[in-house]
């Protein structure tokens, strides 16, 4: 039986619905992630499930006996008013465990002094629940798993109401991993973790063996994590089984799909137009043109608010047109019909990033740099080399030096030491992370224009490749949300026809289908990339070596992302598989052949991963059963497992073929 099961969910607000007919359920080992734009109701229907809001109309069922977590973007309010330490919160969580520590302590006192078979008795049964249950190992679970998510000793003697909101949230999904809850469900739970935590994570929801539903603008975390994609929309949630790369692959043939649904449908509203045009004048037809024009108003409603998916399902549009307004009138209806365009598909924004003219071949050389500000130094660079065409990823620890390294590079600050060679015929262009570079006292297409000399109706007609349409293009800059910026800024890039391109978190704010239309774009841009950023998802498709910084020294590995994580597995490494998969050849080629094997190679991970948890789950049930001596469960599960096990290894093979 599903953990938790939704009926025709829907959240209105007034005449306007957030989403619509949710219809879902979540399997005892699910693993699954939310997406969908921004402002769509992810965190509302998360709290919905998690019984903190009402939906309008619909229901929740949840299976009986069944424990819910739920991880909130921002934890600020999590612990009301406690005065706990952030370890003694922690053992809260333990209380039961507590209690039957202090009875096994009174019991070993009384038998010193009073020794009884029953005493006995009563303390060995005790004893092997207080083992079951975790009683000897509950005090490491809790330092590995403050340590896991970065909150460090320092921290754990202090007063949890004393941390910052991203502390809190760390400790409030602390406690929530501790608790062992049968479904989990995180609000964007990397958002206050460093690279490292966000690993840790991953290796402990990859192990998990309850069901987990994330939201979460993370690819890399989404790719590494579940096996189903859930997408919202106004009009539902549509199932796709995989991780996020597997889901792209089957998203876009899904949308292909829809569009012949929709050319479909539109040129059949275009016939019953066309009948209702006719016949409305005849006094004999006039009825059922006028039945036709009204069924023709509620589609067309249908279609506008909530997408092709409504038209699958009679009942659901005839229900949301009884909700619509009036009928159109004739004309209204052939203006409504012709102006029909494909809904559902995200709007997406066509940046294209040339190049004036080529670089030298060296674009740029470090020996003996240090680099830093006069009295604090933060790393030296030695031995550094990028040539055209490559793209080097800058990763590494907030504060230890990345933005200062790209404004060296850009002129606005020295070298403490050493020799920083900047190739010939270079031109440089630079998205920043804050975008500082926009001046907030004008207006989007006045930013533009202060940029290039184009005339304004040119000026505006670009800025619509980037969504700036109508009266958005008068909006001042500091009226812009951090997603607009993050748009006006590569605008701007796209304008300059730089051949060396340094950017700084180029994803900050981008919702996901602005992130994988940049990631296109740096596929196919034929010059030099040098990236800082936290989106690992980016820089695994990108980047052709990685440059770490590290114990203050720039230190690079040339090879891909994945490669790179590869080398620091040791021998006794027990994160997931699919990170100790051979490397995949990933090169800055944004070929539909290339994606389409990245993508499907994505999605026999995700089930070589699920695979694995298969024939661990199967082993470990082996062992159980083998100590209770039965013959035929062993021979059962060792059938099983042998099943799970071949069916890996045709995966693993499956896999191989297409990395070659």
């Amino acid at each position: 039986m599903p953990i938790i099961t939704t009926h025709n969910l829907t959240l209105s607000f007034g005449d306007f619905d957030l989403f619509f007919d949710i219809s879902v359920s979540i399997a005892n080992d699910g693993k699954i992630g939310l997406i969908g734009p921004n402002g769509i109701g992810k965190t509302s229907l998360l709290m919905i499930l998690a019984g903190l809001s009402q939906p309008t109309s619909g229901s929740v069922n949840i299976a009986r006996s069944r424990r819910l977590g739920y991880l909130r973007q921002e934890a600020v309010e999590a612990f009301g008013s406690r005065e706990n330490t952030v370890y003694a919160e922690m053992l809260t969580v333990f209380a039961g465990l507590q209690e039957q520590q202090e009875r096994l302590h009174a019991l070993e006192a009384e038998m010193a002094e009073r020794y009884t078979d029953e005493l006995l008795e009563e303390y060995g049964a005790l004893q092997e629940a207080f083992e079951h249950a975790g009683g000897y190992d509950y005090d490491l679970r809790i330092q590995q798993t403050l340590s896991g998510l970065g909150l460090n000793k320092s921290c754990w003697e202090m007063p949890i109401n004393h941390l910052s909101g991203g502390q809190k949230t760390r400790a409030l999904l602390a406690r929530l991993l501790l608790e062992k809850p049968d479904l989990l469900m995180l609000d964007e739970p990397t958002n206050h973790l460093d690279a490292e935590a966000t690993e840790w994570l991953e290796h402990t929801l990859g192990e998990w063996e309850g069901a987990v539903l994330v939201a979460s603008h993370d690819r890399y975390f989404l790719d590494n994590v579940v096996n189903t994609i859930w997408e919202m929309g106004r009009g539902g949630i549509e199932v796709y089984p995989g991780n996020y790369s597997a889901y792209m692959l089957q998203r876009d043939e899904h949308w292909e799909y829809d569009q012949r649904v929709f050319e479909e449908e539109k040129a059949r509203l275009l016939k019953e137009v066309d009948f209702i045009q006719r016949n409305w004048v005849r006094a004999s037809t006039h009825a059922r043109a006028l039945g036709t024009l009204r069924k023709v108003s509620r589609e067309i409603a249908a279609i506008e608010s909530y997408g092709i998916g409504v038209l699958r399902d009679g009942s659901k549009w005839s229900r949301l047109g009884l909700r619509a307004d009036k009928p159109l009138d004739v004309i209204e209806a052939i203006r409504a019909v012709n102006a029909l365009s494909m809904p559902g598909r995200p709007p997406k924004i066509h940046p294209r990033l040339t190049q004036t003219y080529n670089s030298g071949n060296i674009v740029l050389r470090a020996n003996e740099v240090l680099i830093g500000y006069p009295g604090t130094p933060l790393f030296r660079a030695d031995g550094v080399e990028l040539r055209r065409g490559e793209c080097a990823a800058l990763i590494g620890p907030n504060g230890s030096g990345k933005t200062t390294f790209l404004k060296t590079l850009l002129g606005q600050m020295e070298a403490l030491e050493g020799e920083l060679y900047r190739g010939a015929s270079l031109k440089i262009g630079y998205f920043a992370q804050a975008h500082d570079g926009l001046d907030p006292k004008l207006s989007v297409l006045d930013e533009l224009l202060s940029h290039k000399e184009m005339h304004p109706g040119e000026a505006r007609s670009y800025l619509a490749q980037y969504l700036f349409r109508g009266d958005d293009v008068f909006k001042p800059v500091s009226a812009l949300s951090g997603g607009e910026r993050g748009r006006l800024a590569l605008a701007i890039l796209a304008l300059q026809g730089a051949n060396f391109l340094l950017l700084d978190e180029p994803t900050n704010h981008l919702d996901l289908p602005a992130q994988e239309v940049l990631q296109e774009v740096l596929q196919d841009f034929p010059g030099t990339i040098l990236l800082v950023s936290h989106d690992r998802y980016l820089v695994d498709r990108l980047a052709t070596r990685i440059w770490e910084l590290r114990d203050n020294k720039l230190t690079v590995f040339d090879g891909t992302y994945r490669q790179f994580v590869l080398s620091r597995v040791t021998p006794t490494d027990t994160r997931p598989r699919q990170l100790l998969l051979a490397p995949k050849p990933l090169v800055r080629d944004n070929s539909r052949e290339t994606r389409k094997r990245q993508q499907a190679m994505s999605l026999i991970e995700s089930r070589i991963r699920e695979q694995e948890m298969a024939v661990k789950r199967l082993s470990s049930e082996m062992q159980q059963t083998g100590k209770r001596w039965s013959y035929d469960q062993i021979h059962t599960l060792s059938l099983q497992y042998s099943q799970a096990q071949a069916k890996l290894e045709e995966l693993m093979v499956e896999w191989e073929k297409l990395a070659v």
